[in-house]
């Protein structure tokens, strides 16, 4: 312990002042809602066995779950150790798992009855016991439906209220309301109860390596900032394909579609990243507010029967296995308009981006599982070759590979060795993998420790959430006045009318 300028005496790990020492969390709790979902089975639960086993949780760290089973805190420690034994990143190690389990506790209740008055009466037995301080955090890993029960039920048993030296947070999981109406009531549930700066609403994929290497990429480079615009960037195109289908979530799927799923949060994020002008810092309101700003100028281009594309796939050839259609998927109505893919075309009216179209795609059963954002720029003004010579060489890029290769590629025109002059295109290509030793982290590491030490750069903001709506909802309502979605071969790279989006244009899709 040292003495800091204030006469406080503070721990170094926990002193945010120097960035080169690993952050580790201040006494506190995590109480998981759905503990007996997959989503904690297979994402949260591991990962707080990973952050305890890199030794960035305190001593007294306890994990509460609470849920409708009548387990004791035995076979509840059964259950977390099946989930971290199947899938933790890092080693499993007895005496790391034995210290972890005895800040294991379950309660037993459902949504809307005195379990809640149980859960309010043995967290302030663990405050004493763990050392916890007051500090608790609530993952709201349930359906949105359930939100205001749970939030209003936290706040009638006094769980919500942060008394001196103490907080209390909440960590929301997507979808965040179906379009912008719902995610404003939304948000009025959730700060009617807890004040924004408690509230942390998860987008996974902010928390990926690769994602955060954005800022990196484009802020610590000299080299990339004076061509980072339209003078020199034709266009943009943010990729998030999957090579599955819908695999027994028919039942939540409908209704919702790919465009919900997947471009309102994940892919409009990204775009986010990629656009936003240099923050004054990486706090999380610098960083917040001008994500806003881009946000603010998004809008989709029109006519949208020209510039968005939906389909559903159809059955085909994934790979060297024969699948079955999204109609014939169990669960699944053979008369729903759901898409499983949706692109559209998106402008920014800023400086720096006028006129440079935003072409995004996501979709399931495609060629590979990719997530990609690919800034393909201009031809040279001039070319002193004749045709014959270039004939092989495309537009320079940069692709940023998010999953599942992370790095980033770089493409350009490069002599073919021979007495001819012929130019074609080579790739650059940096691979996080054979650059860094560490193994990235998973993204609900990163998230979970974030919402513990009150870090919310990478979490979405109400504002941020409904203006990602409004970019959306202008798409959703034209899809729904009439028309179906186009099937497209499993398989393959989607319907035609979304090549036809870039062909009117000379543009295509790259293929990944």
């Amino acid at each position: 312990m040292t003495e800091s300028g204030s006469g406080k005496w503070v721990n170094p790990l926990r002193d945010d002042t120097d960035k080169r020492l690993p952050r580790i969390a201040g006494p506190s709790g995590l109480v998981i809602f759905g503990v007996t979902g997959d989503l904690a089975r297979k994402k949260l639960l591991p990962a707080i066995y990973d952050l305890a086993n890199r030794g960035l949780l305190p001593a007294g760290f306890t994990l509460v779950g609470y849920g409708r089973r009548d387990w004791s805190k035995q076979e509840f420690c059964d259950y977390v150790q099946k989930a971290v034994r199947e899938k933790s990143r890092t080693e499993f190690r007895q005496h790391v798992w034995d210290h972890l389990a005895q800040g294991i506790e379950f309660v037993s209740g459902s949504f809307d009855d005195a379990g809640f008055d149980s859960l309010a009466s043995r967290l302030r037995e663990l405050d004493a016991a763990r050392g916890t301080g007051g500090n608790w955090a609530y993952y709201l890993s349930i359906p949105p439906q359930f939100f205001s029960t749970v939030c209003h039920q936290l706040q009638r048993v006094g769980l919500t209220y942060s008394e001196e030296d103490s907080w209390r947070r909440v960590i929301i999981e997507k979808p965040f309301g179906h379009d912008q109406k719902s995610a404003r009531e939304l948000n009025e549930i959730v700060n009617a109860v807890f004040p924004e700066s408690s509230v942390f609403r998860i987008d996974h994929y902010l928390g990926k390596e690769t994602v955060q290497n954005i800022m990196a990429l484009r802020f610590a480079n000299q080299i990339f900032e004076p061509m980072w615009n339209g003078h020199y960037i034709d266009h943009v195109q943010i990729t998030m394909a999957e090579d599955i289908g819908l695999g027994g979530r028919a039942g939540y799927y409908d209704g919702i579609g790919a465009a919900r799923d997947v471009i309102q949060n994940h892919l409009l994020q990204l775009l986010a990243l990629v656009a936003m002008e240099e923050p004054v810092s990486f706090e999380p309101s610098a960083l917040q507010a001008e994500k806003i700003k881009v946000l603010r100028a998004t809008h989709p281009v029109h006519p949208l029967n020209k510039t968005t594309a939906r389909g559903q796939y159809a059955a085909g050839w994934q790979g060297s296995e024969y699948v079955k259609g999204l109609r014939e998927e169990e669960g699944f109505d053979p008369e729903s308009t759901t898409e499983t893919y949706a692109a559209c075309t998106l402008e920014i009216n800023s400086r720096r981006w006028g006129g440079v179209p935003f072409y995004l795609r996501t979709g399931k059963r495609l060629g590979r599982r990719v997530t990609e954002i690919a800034l393909v720029f201009k031809e040279a003004p001039h070319q002193p070759f004749h045709a014959g010579q270039i004939s092989a060489l495309g537009q320079n890029a940069v692709v940023i590979r998010v999953q599942p290769d992370e790095g980033v590629t770089m493409r350009f025109g490069s002599k073919v060795p021979g007495s001819e002059m012929e130019v074609r295109d080579v790739n650059m290509d940096f691979a996080y993998t054979q650059a860094f030793t560490e193994e990235s982290p998973e993204a609900y590491e990163r998230l979970i420790l974030d919402a513990l030490l009150d870090q919310s750069s990478l979490f979405p903001t109400n504002e941020e959430v409904e203006l990602s709506w409004a970019i959306l909802d202008p798409i959703l309502e034209y899809w729904a006045s009439g028309g179906t979605p186009e099937d497209y071969p499993a398989g393959t790279w989607g319907p035609p009318a979304a090549d036809q989006m870039l062909e009117r244009h000379g543009r295509a899709w790259r293929r990944p």
